[in-house]
């Protein structure tokens, strides 16, 4: 007898509080709201809104598809999510997403219409030349009578030029005051210390600051990563990366009691936070227009900054020439104006909390070494069923982590980071925190395609749906047998009720005993659902498959091999099929690739870019090797689909590195490499072809005096890029006596 288990899932949490599946199989969810009258919408990466009738419902309709202007590729695509504050009465949803077209221009850009995924061609590569994007923020109107998007798209906003593949549009909110607010990253590349000096042609957002030439150069640029400050420079038009914006959201424009309303410039009349690297996730607190900000960091500090749209003033967090509440290195070795000019004027607003990437936040058992992705924001609303100890509470998320956080309210009602505690030990990929219409917590599990609720009880523990299928797999007719006998409740006494979905219709209708039995007389797949409920009400799902005159497809991929590596910009082909139960092998339209980015603070611990490259309905084909901050690898996905199944092989594909080293001619010096400073000489590994920084300091003391830096020995300035060769180098900093 073949068994087959699916569980609880989310056992880390603290006593009593459960954490339920309610939706699943969806395609790369990343936002979630909630109507009045029941409804739940659910934002889909790949551009599509869907929304539940309530949460017994398993067949989502689809209310909006915008997948032709939605740039879907790494960290972009429909990533914010909201509804009008009268809705239903006012049948408005808003839409943020990454837009697929330079600003001003026409999508598809770089997909194809009505693609779920985008690519990005190499020339100009992910993160070599950048495909450069905008975003927009929509408003769509729903029909009263089918719910579903009538009329055009209206596009409140469109702006936010974004060279690289994230750090893109993200959250949607209503505060208190109607007023609808918006944040975008500032497009910048993560793997160098970017102030607009990629691109080809040079500079492809037009950013200021770049010579005669059109190439940035420090200290007059103004790009890249800089683009998060553009409103200290009021003598060029305003760009909205790295900022949150206030609009009406009736026509996108800035608000008249905006802190800029009075500036001639429309983005500047609209912005009212600045400075921030990619604000992807932030929430209102509750009957305020105060908003708490989750700033994604780069490589030491995750941050959360508190704001206001309805105070008169600008905050400014200082990205990136500080990162948490200490400045950049990697930027204030570059001597930016920019940054000189904020350092010796001040005027950055700390953060209230942050926390350091490598580093346990609050004692939990979460990894810590795949890196830090604030990534989800919720306040515990007035009369939620959570324990008084929560009222008042922040909840946050880090994706990379995989962790929940909670940060509990102070003496004076406001979340008080002195009280930072754990909260959920194993929560996938939560991309968003929202609260919902029965004061709990949800969250959005990006890669498992699942959203999830997280209950209170004291007293009760749900039940733990499970069940065993024999056969699973034969010819028609079969009759197969279902024993739920492997369901429990760790309650004493406790009764459970049985609802089974043996058609695979999604009507929990077909028997409600501990047992059931079908027999199927047609070639498919069935997907047969158990829900198993409580004495108390709590419930709990399984599914499982069986497979009737079929089995799965066997996916093979035959190229790359086992142990290839590649430099990058270097093109990996890739081949493989499938078989069919009995020998023959599939068509390609049942096959579908994509290449994932693996970035990995240490060998084995990763967390995952999804989407780099996708390829469907071929055998096979080839990709380019994209740059990324190392240490990092490629993970190419092939997926067969027969008779309603999906199975996916995997084949990883690491960089060719090569040993860069970093020396100087005098004592005591410490050499930058790639964001890692250390006494030189020094050598690491990179990858053949990456672009990386070095950077040596102005001066040295040590015990034969103080020497002045003179030069490179590939004569490039104090702080430059170099592409990493195929023969291992050593660069040496030359210095004098000054």
């Amino acid at each position: 007898m073949t068994l087959c288990l699916i569980a609880l899932a989310g056992c880390d949490l603290p006593d009593g509080f459960h954490d339920y599946v309610v939706f699943s199989d969806l395609s790369r969810p990343t936002a979630i709201e909630f109507s009045p009258d029941g409804r739940i919408f659910v934002a889909e990466k790949r551009g599509v809104v869907k929304v539940f009738d309530g949460i017994t419902d398993r067949t989502p309709t689809v209310v909006a598809d915008l997948r032709t202007n939605v740039y879907n590729s790494w960290d972009r695509g429909l990533l914010g999510l909201a509804l009008h504050p009268d809705f239903p009465a006012t049948p408005e949803i808003f839409v943020s997403y990454t837009y697929d077209a330079e600003p001003g221009g026409t999508a598809p850009r770089w997909g194809q219409p009505g693609a779920d995924a985008d690519t990005c061609p190499t020339p100009p590569g992910p993160t070599d030349g950048g495909c450069v994007v905008g975003a927009r923020v929509s408003r769509l109107r729903l029909h009263k009578q089918d719910g579903v998007m009538t009329g055009g798209e209206h596009v409140l906003v469109e702006d936010w030029c974004q060279q690289y593949p994230s750090h893109s549009i993200g959250t949607l909110v209503f505060g208190a005051d109607g007023a609808l607010y918006a944040g975008g990253g500032e497009g910048a590349s993560f793997d160098w210390a970017d102030y607009g000096q990629g691109g080809s042609p040079p500079n492809p957002c037009g950013d200021p600051g770049a010579g005669p030439d059109g190439v940035m150069r420090p200290p007059t640029a103004e790009g890249g990563a800089l683009r998060s400050l553009d409103l200290l420079t009021p003598g060029d038009p305003a760009g909205l990366g790295g900022t949150i914006i206030r609009i009406d959201p009736r026509t996108g424009d800035a608000l008249p009691d905006n802190p800029l309303a009075g500036a001639t410039d429309p983005n500047a009349r609209r912005i009212v936070a600045q400075g921030m690297r990619n604000p992807f996730r932030f929430t209102v607190r509750p009957g305020t227009s105060e908003l708490w900000v989750g700033d994604v960091g780069w490589r030491t500090w995750e941050e959360i900054n508190v704001t206001r749209g309805d105070d008169g003033q600008v905050d400014n967090f200082g990205w990136p020439c500080f990162e948490g509440a200490a400045r950049t290195r990697a930027y204030d070795l570059l001597d930016l104006d920019m940054c000189e000019d904020l350092y010796a004027e001040g005027g950055v607003t700390a953060p209230r909390y942050q926390f350091q990437h490598g580093r346990q936040v609050a004692g939990e058992r979460c990894p810590t070494d795949r890196g830090s992705s604030i990534t989800g924001l919720a306040f515990t609303p007035p009369g939620s069923p959570y324990p008084g100890e929560y009222d008042g509470s922040l909840f946050f998320a880090d994706s990379s982590r995989r962790c929940i956080f909670v940060m509990l309210a102070g003496g004076d009602g406001l979340p008080d980071p002195g009280r930072v505690t754990w909260f959920h030990h194993n929560a996938g990929t939560p991309v968003e925190l929202e609260t919902g219409p029965g004061g709990e917590l949800w969250y959005v599990d990006l890669l498992a395609g699942t959203i999830h609720r997280i209950g209170y009880s004291a007293s009760n523990a749900p039940p733990q749906a499970a069940f065993s299928a024999s056969p699973t797999a034969g010819d028609p007719p079969l009759t197969v047998t279902f024993d739920a006998s492997a369901s429990g409740d760790t309650d004493p006494g406790d009764v459970l009720r049985y609802a089974w979905d043996l058609d695979g219709d999604g009507e929990l209708d077909d028997g409600d005993g501990r047992t059931a039995t079908a027999t199927y007389d047609s070639v498919g797949t069935r997907t047969v659902r158990l829900a198993v409920t409580d004495a108390a009400g709590a419930t709990d799902t399984a599914e499982a498959t069986i497979w009737v005159g079929t089995a799965p497809a066997v996916p093979t991929i035959a190229t790359p091999a086992e142990g290839t590596t590649a430099a990058v910009g270097a093109t990996v082909p890739f081949s493989g099929g499938a078989a069919e139960p009995g020998g023959g092998d599939l068509p390609p339209s049942a096959l579908s690739w994509s290449v994932d980015m693996m970035h990995c603070m240490s060998v084995d611990a990763c967390h995952r870019h999804p989407d780099v490259a996708t390829f469907d309905g071929v055998a096979s084909g080839s990709f380019v090797m994209p740059d990324h901050e190392y240490p990092a690898y490629v993970e190419l996905r092939l997926v067969a689909t027969w008779e309603g199944e999906t199975v996916t092989a995997t084949r990883r594909v690491d960089y060719r590195t090569v040993d860069v080293t970093l020396a100087a001619d005098t004592g005591g010096v410490a050499l930058t490499l790639a964001g890692e400073t250390a006494p030189a000489p020094f050598a690491r590994p990179l990858p053949e072809g990456s672009t990386v920084t070095v950077s040596a300091p102005e001066a040295v003391t040590n015990a034969s005096g103080t020497f002045a830096f003179a030069s490179w020995s590939d004569g490039g300035a104090r702080t430059h890029e170099i592409v990493v060769p195929a023969a291992a180098p050593t660069l040496t900093a030359h210095y004098v006596p000054g």
